[in-house]
């Protein structure tokens, strides 16, 4: 049986990626959090907290291209279909979803919606890749007569 790697095993690094903007905020405002090389999402949330839409670089970079303004609302641009996971997911599950949906990042939801986190495709792709080196080892050493260290 495999070991299932879940979400919230990452919790430094999902935590660390979260950016929040208010539905009411601009979109300087979001670009001023999406400034910042680390982040290529942000969740859009109501004032109770719960998750609106999200907004990735890409699409505002777009936008402000074709002339658009930077004043106007977050709501107009964001994404309100959100394809999300939660922080008892598996991180290979999650890591195909991403791909099959070619997304760089996904937001974490906990319960009522609030964002927990956003985890970027690289941190799942490292985390995995580390998780298999890791059975690797294991099984190299159960083979050579060591045994499980």
């Amino acid at each position: 049986m495999e070991d299932v790697m879940r979400i919230d095993s990452l919790h430094p690094v999902i935590s660390a990626r979260l950016m929040v903007v208010d539905v009411d905020a601009t979109l300087r405002n979001a670009a001023l959090s999406l400034s910042n090389p680390a982040i290529g999402l942000v969740v859009v949330c109501h004032g109770s907290g719960e998750a609106a839409g999200v907004l990735s670089k890409s699409d505002l970079v777009r936008h402000l291209a074709n002339s658009g303004s930077a004043e106007a609302p977050v709501s107009t641009l964001m994404s309100r279909s959100i394809v999300s996971c939660g922080p008892e997911d598996d991180v290979h599950s999650v890591w195909q979803t991403m791909v099959a949906q070619r997304l760089q990042n996904i937001p974490v939801l906990g319960a009522g919606s609030k964002p927990l986190g956003i985890l970027d495709i690289r941190d799942a792709m490292k985390a995995l890749f580390e998780q298999e080196e890791f059975q690797e080892r294991l099984l190299a050493n159960y083979i050579s007569g060591i045994g499980y260290q």
